[in-house]
């Protein structure tokens, strides 16, 4: 039964290769949505790109400074692009098979591998210092107030000192034995790093020294079978403002108050994907593909489109008056803000882009399953 499970998982959280042989057109069963035409109202914009190696099916993501951007391969190969240009500035190269990064933050670069071992390295390059966790690495080490926080693949939330990565405190929680496996790492806001599980729960821990500051169930396990039952937080919890959000993989959206963890509004809705806000809006890709803005305070649908079912669609990312979100064949798509509806689409390199862009001088920036870094903006 472990291993039936953690191959849906695999199927449910992969990328494009996994989709695309599952949805072939030698299978049976539910098909992607075939691409609608639209009137493009806004289009994408390449201002560059760089290829800075495959993720091998990792969710690698690149990192942002103040006048570069870092990209990392599976093969552990990091390069420092001139954000502006798109210029290499220098490529190194780590020794170490790569399974997350890059972590950015206080001068530092974070990467780490799938066997528990986290490397740093300055801006210029220059190695820093290595730390063992206790297993693999599968989601972006987080630096927070003088931390570099990392979750592993056994639940243990790792905080190792920013200066020479000795360990400062780790926390553990109990884990089902049945679990998906996910990219979810932390959420680090105000002193305070917000952790989803298995199982549902949502936990707060506090920076300073690992404890544990409030705990609460987004959704409880249910179902005829353990499979049915699987009720995992797979993403990083969303945080904004006071309030802080998860949502589970086979399960419910959840909010609450960031100090106390006070509940404020759930909603029956499902996603591996993740959240993100803009303003009054929270914006999800649900399991099936749609893609949703909710209102932030009390849950409700501000508008859904459905014209991506079944695309593997990533976590939106909101910026403006567009939502964007990519598919497993490549594609990037613009929705407005407004109602849904489509306004701009382009094609990147084919590969999955199953990660949401972050923003980045009036655009955004993202990294596809092959290793290219794009930095686009909408006009």
């Amino acid at each position: 039964m472990k291993a039936v499970v953690l191959l849906i998982a695999l199927l449910s959280l992969s990328g494009c290769s996994t989709i695309k042989g599952w949805f072939s057109k030698d299978k049976t069963g539910p098909q992607p949505a075939k691409l609608v035409e639209f009137h493009a109202t806004k289009k994408f914009v390449e201002r560059w790109h760089r290829k800075v190696g495959s993720t091998d099916g990792h969710v690698l993501q690149p990192a942002l400074t103040a006048d570069a951007v870092y990209g990392v391969s599976a093969k552990g190969e990091i390069t420092k692009i001139d954000r502006k240009t798109g210029r290499e500035v220098w490529h190194v190269k780590s020794k170490m098979p790569v399974s997350a990064g890059v972590g950015a933050g206080d001068g530092l670069l974070l990467i780490a591998s799938n066997k528990g071992e986290v490397q740093a390295f300055g801006e210029d390059g220059k190695f820093r210092w290595k730390q063992f966790v206790s297993s693999e690495v599968l989601s972006t080490p987080e630096v927070a107030d003088g931390l570099v926080i990392v979750r592993s693949g056994d639940g243990r939330i790792t905080a190792l000192s920013e200066a020479d990565g000795k360990q400062r405190w780790f926390y553990d929680h109990t884990l089902p034995s049945l679990i998906v496996r996910s990219h979810a790492g932390v959420t680090a806001y105000r002193g305070l790093a917000y952790v989803g599980y298995a199982g549902g729960k949502l936990i707060a821990i506090r920076l300073s020294d690992g404890s544990e500051v409030w705990e609460n169930t987004v959704s409880e396990p249910r179902g005829n079978n353990e499979l049915e039952r699987i009720s995992d937080i797979t993403s990083n919890p969303m945080v904004s403002d006071n309030e802080v959000c998860a949502i589970a993989f086979q399960g419910r959206l959840a909010c609450y108050d960031t100090d106390q963890g006070s509940p404020l509004w759930t909603r029956e809705i499902a996603s591996d994907k993740g959240l993100s806000v803009l303003r009054k809006n929270i914006y999800l890709t649900d399991s099936a593909g749609k893609v949703m803005a909710l209102d932030k305070d009390s849950g409700s649908t501000v508008w859904k489109n459905e014209d991506l079912l079944l695309r593997d669609v990533s976590m939106p990312f909101a910026k403006s008056d567009v939502v964007v979100v990519g598919d497993f064949e490549g594609y990037l798509h613009g929705l407005s803000t407004s109602d849904g509806h489509l306004v701009a689409r382009i094609r990147l390199d084919g590969s999955t882009s199953n990660v949401a862009p972050v923003e980045m001088d009036d655009g955004m920036l993202l990294e596809t399953q092959d290793g290219v870094v794009y930095s686009l903006s909408i006009q």
